[in-house]
């Protein structure tokens, strides 16, 4: 592996961590790997893990959270396999999943951080704290929303979700995607690095070659084109301290039309199933 980078946790800690390129896979990885995560979490800074809606970027993640709920179950609709089975790892505070509830789907959700599930429950939402507290289910669908790049001991984790799939389910990951234009242009002040949080940073490539290896077509990859503006205001106030919105929308925008020639969007949705 081959150093590709410095960053730093900008959120949370200011620690600087080193991404290392994978040549083989196209895949970095954020050395070191604390063992103690969960206190890289422990923040209501981490917007995924509440429901803040307080600021300029708390108001713009939430209503653009709102909008992909509907594009996100129509998703998972198209494959339902009678039982309409739903696992959701990395469920947060439970909005996917109580969405998904209301349109008939049997839902299942994992989430690690304690503060998460208790908001979820209040929305009437129960949520187990693991994945091996799941009992013997498989599900016709399993989500990970920007979760797969958090997960410590990647392989074992995957092997888990593939356990809990019914033998024609279907596998659905969102990830950011480090050769965007967006990350390009960024470098160390991308938000989407998110180190430590994030673990590994996919390409399309790595995805493929990680699951191929399992025996898993990719067979639809869709664009998470809200992404772009989202990530790019964080980045731009990484980088000069200051929330630019106009650039950050400009360079937002840029990213997604440059995308349309390269297909190289800051965000992927990867719909995976067996071979």
């Amino acid at each position: 592996m081959k150093p590709f980078l410095k960053t730093k946790d900008f959120s949370i800690s200011q620690e600087t961590f080193e991404l290392f390129h994978n040549p083989d896979m196209d895949m970095l990885i954020t050395k070191p790997q604390p063992e103690n995560l969960d206190s890289y979490y422990e923040s209501e800074v981490y917007i995924s893990h509440t429901d803040s809606n307080t600021s300029f970027i708390d108001k713009i993640y939430q209503r653009v959270k709102k909008y992909s709920l509907s594009k996100k179950i129509n998703l998972i609709d198209k494959y339902s396999k009678g039982k309409k089975t739903l696992l959701d790892v990395g469920a947060g505070t439970g909005d996917f999943l109580k969405a998904a509830k209301n349109k008939g789907w049997n839902i299942e959700g994992v989430e690690p951080n304690h503060s998460a599930r208790e908001k979820a429950l209040d929305k009437g939402i129960s949520l187990k704290d693991r994945i091996e507290a799941l009992t013997g289910t498989k599900y016709d669908v399993i989500t990970l929303w920007h979760v797969l790049e958090h997960l410590p001991d990647l392989e074992n984790q995957i092997l888990k979700l593939i356990w809990h799939l019914e033998e024609n389910g279907t596998l659905i990951i969102a990830v950011p995607n480090f050769n965007s234009f967006d990350a390009k242009h960024y470098k160390e002040f991308w938000a989407a690095y998110d180190v430590p949080r994030h673990l590994w940073h996919f390409s399309r490539t790595s995805i493929e070659k990680i699951f191929a290896e399992h025996d898993f077509k990719l067979v639809k990859v869709k664009p998470m084109v809200f992404d772009s503006f989202y990530v790019s205001i964080l980045s731009e106030k990484y980088k000069t301290g200051r929330q630019n919105i106009f650039k950050a929308f400009v360079l937002g925008l840029w990213s997604n039309l440059s995308a349309i020639r390269t297909k190289e969007y800051s965000s992927h949705i990867y719909v995976l199933q067996k071979c």
